[in-house]
């Protein structure tokens, strides 16, 4: 398994139109056949500032995913919504092993 943990920072007149366009590209990534899990979580004491954990079978599906239409229009629909470029860093899963996923 790979997972990737993304950091966000939303202008804060965007929060709304940034957890609409994220709740819809979260939605239908679950349903891909690569993506394990996909949570989407914001900050409770800065709610500019949101996650997301995105959990890949493998590297072929995180390339896949960036292809997906509903990745695509929520890069498009969000491009000019963020305070600071986002953070993201990938990871291998240690425990539990990916069979227990």
């Amino acid at each position: 398994m790979l997972i990737l943990l993304v950091n966000i920072h939303i202008k804060p007149e965007q929060i709304e139109a940034f957890r609409e366009a994220t709740t819809e590209n979260a939605r239908n990534s679950r349903n891909e056949p690569g993506v394990v899990r996909f949570d989407f979580l914001q900050d409770t004491d800065n709610p500019a500032h949101f996650s997301l954990v995105e959990v890949y079978r493998d590297q072929d599906s995180v390339a896949a995913h960036k292809q997906t239409a509903h990745f695509l229009a929520w890069a498009e629909k969000t491009v000019d919504m963020f305070a600071e470029p986002r953070t993201r860093c990938l990871y291998r899963n240690v425990f539990p092993s990916d069979e227990s996923w």
